[in-house]
């Protein structure tokens, strides 16, 4: 029993040592606007994602309930960031991974996965993928990791998380928050933190086509489904996920995918910044809230979640591009028809 136990507690502190406090990178703005853009850099943790900081806590939790232990085999439901992160953390601990995917997952995706230390399980048709996973995991007598299920309940959203290295980093409460929303983990971490310490800081999430979420927390509709993926990596569901906490959010915001992908361009050609297409995604809500806070006289920060440096969508975006520019120059957002 001692040996076991001792098991989880070393993996347990290896696990917690390896989640980054990550850096918020500068995105110029006219100076006389009295309103600073920053991105929380997620691509800096050390599999690259945000979702570094939920496997990380799914882990823990599972270690510490003792449904994990040495020698049990791991497996997740994913293609995307988790399972790297998930394949990563295996590999700590010693322990077998698979990650479950669809069969047409991009080759990409199955080798990082692979460089990771994990397996991949290609299973049609694609929403049959969480199914498999539970029937796979029994097969083996392993442990279905379910980081959609735990996402609101695992990381620690009182204390040390990635909003209280926001405020850290800032120095003082920024005026909104933008982040995407997967899995739902982020979005509820921050805005309940934000909310149990008193903060007037706003939380928005970013929405891309096709995604769940604003349609959901628009109507209240707890199980509103789209049944259509999302094209951009990392975030928006075709479904309402249990993570997702519409009380905690403030303001849900649809941005078209081109939208996206005009700001990523924009980031790269004049911050040299190159990042994924959730941060896309965000970045052009983060300029609406500017656009905003200009025309009510706000003054302040906005700082947007940088979930990955993955490849962005590939849509033209240059009308969005330009829009951004003409911003710029002129404090005028004019958003493309």
């Amino acid at each position: 029993m001692g040996s076991t136990r001792e098991w989880a507690a070393a993996g347990i502190a290896r696990i917690e040592r390896d989640v980054a406090a990550t850096p918020l990178r500068t995105v110029p703005t006219p100076p006389e606007w009295g309103i600073g853009l920053s991105l929380k850099d997620e691509s800096a943790q050390p599999t690259g994602s945000v979702k570094h900081r939920l496997l990380a806590a799914a882990y823990v939790h599972a270690l510490a309930a003792g449904q994990i232990t040495e020698g049990t085999t791991v497996v997740v439901a994913t293609a995307g960031p988790a399972a790297v992160a998930g394949a990563h953390f295996a590999r700590m601990l010693g322990l077998d991974f698979v990650a479950v995917v669809p069969r047409r997952t991009r080759e990409d995706r199955i080798g990082a996965v692979e460089a990771a230390g994990g397996r991949v399980h290609p299973h049609d048709p694609p929403a049959a993928i969480y199914d498999e996973a539970r029937r796979l995991a029994a097969s083996v007598g392993g442990f279905h990791l379910d980081h959609f299920a735990v996402a609101a309940q695992v990381i620690d959203w009182r204390g040390d998380n990635i909003a209280a290295e926001i405020l850290a980093d800032l120095g003082r409460p920024p005026r909104w928050i933008v982040t995407g929303a997967g899995t739902g983990a982020t979005s509820a971490t921050i805005g309940r933190f934000l909310r149990h310490h008193g903060h007037d800081t706003r939380l928005a999430v970013a929405d891309p086509e096709n995604s769940a979420y604003f349609p959901g927390w628009a109507s209240g509709a707890d199980d509103y489904a789209t049944g259509m993926p999302s094209r951009v990596e990392g975030i928006g569901r075709p479904r309402m996920e249990p993570g997702f906490l519409p009380s905690a959010v403030d303001l849900v915001l649809p941005v078209p995918d081109a939208a996206g992908a005009g700001a990523l361009a924009w980031l790269r050609e004049h911050a040299g910044i190159a990042a994924g297409g959730s941060t896309g995604t965000c970045l052009w809500a983060a300029w609406r809230l500017i656009a905003e806070m200009r025309a009510e006289g706000r003054r302040g920060e906005v700082v947007v979640i940088q979930g990955d440096a993955g490849r962005p969508p590939e849509l033209d975006g240059s009308a969005y591009a330009a829009a951004i520019e003409r911003f710029i120059a002129t404090g005028e957002l004019d958003v493309p028809a």
